[in-house]
Parts: structure tokens; sequence; C-alpha cells
């Protein structure tokens, strides 16, 4: 699959390194919803993205929409419980979450969904991970963001001002406490010229 990234000024290695989460940002949302945020989590974030857009089995989905089948307009891997992710980093970024959030989550992150929005056409849209626990107590989803930015909003599910992160070359973002149950997020289409985009997202058991 052809890419063309353009990469990070700030970012100009090739050594894959988490950096310590204790630079975490948290931003209380309201209504029990929080998120925080951490630029950069991860140094040689375009490394990473070049090995997964090249590795990956992406597969595209299909989905009835009204009277319509459509495609999905991003390709999608899932790895579950037990299976090896495509990059040893990855491994690492999911341990060492599930060791920083472990008091507050008190489970471990056990899945990783990737997306891969090839360039602005491709977005999902406004939703909460509520299949599964999520859709009934509080949980948390943490977002490993590499290639070019793009944003991520939030909204509030009974109205109110939207929240909007740019998201790209390593940075984190982990929505927390009620976020599934009481907000929405979109990473919505874009007429600018955006770039190829992967995120990971790290969930625990029984939270889709």
């Amino acid at each position: 699959m052809a890419t063309h990234l353009q990469g990070s000024l700030f970012d100009q290695t090739d050594e894959l390194r988490l950096g310590p989460l204790d630079g975490v940002r948290r931003t209380e949302l309201g209504s029990g919803a929080w998120i925080d945020v951490l630029p950069g989590w991860l140094s040689g974030a375009d490394e990473l993205f070049e090995r997964l857009a090249a590795e990956v089995p992406w597969h595209a989905e299909r989905r009835k929409m009204y009277d319509s089948v459509v495609d999905v307009p991003r390709l999608l891997a899932f790895y579950g419980e037990g299976d090896p992710l495509p990059h040893p980093v990855l491994a690492e970024a999911r341990d060492a979450l599930s060791r920083h959030y472990a008091d507050e989550l008190g489970e471990p992150f056990t899945t990783a969904g990737l997306c891969h929005y090839r360039d602005g056409r491709d977005s999902v849209a406004w939703h909460g991970d509520r299949i599964g626990r999520g859709a009934r107590a509080d949980t948390m989803v943490a977002i490993l963001s590499v290639g070019a930015p793009r944003d991520l909003l939030l909204r509030p599910l009974r109205g109110g001002p939207s929240v909007r992160r740019p998201l790209g070359h390593g940075d984190l973002i982990v929505m927390g406490g009620s976020c599934q149950r009481t907000w929405e997020h979109c990473v919505p289409k874009t007429a600018r010229a955006a770039g190829p985009r992967i995120s990971v997202q790290f969930r625990p058991h029984g939270v889709r």
C-alpha cells in the first residue's frame, strides 16, 4: 500500500522509544469524564507508521446504512486478547499503560484495534465505545497515533461545546471515567491536505 507521509520536524529519529507517562495532562470534561493527553509519547513514530502501513493485514469493511451498503471510510485491523501485536513497541506501550493506570482502571489493557486513515476523506463518525461494558461502567480507551496529525473531536451527549485535539506523530490520548457513556468522539473528514494516519486503540477486556 502506497503511503505519502510528511515526517515530523520534531521527531527526526528512527529509534522507537516510549517516554515516561508521568507527563500526561488531564482535562476534566464533566459528568465524570476526562481525557489525558501526552504529545510525542513515542519517539520514532514515523518509522512505526511506515512499518504498520506496510505490514499489518488491513481490511476494508462494508456496512448497511439505511437502504444502502457503503464502504467504511478507513482500513481496519484488530488484535484480540493473546494475539501477538504487529510490532514489539505496541506491546511495550500496552504494558506501560496497564502499569500506569492500574490503580484507576483496576485491570490491564488487553486488545488493540487499528484504524488507517489514508487521507482527509477517511473518517469515523460520532460514537462512543459502548459495545460491552463501556455502555454501563466507567472504563478507559487509550489511543496512540502515528503518522500525520488528524483532529479528534469530543462532544457531550446531552449537548454543549466540543473539544478538539490534533493527534499524530506519537501522541497519546486516554479517554477515561464515564467518557464512553456521557461523551462521543469522532475523526471528521477534512477538505484540507491531510497525510495518512494510523491510530492504535488499546482497550481492556469486554470493551469495544
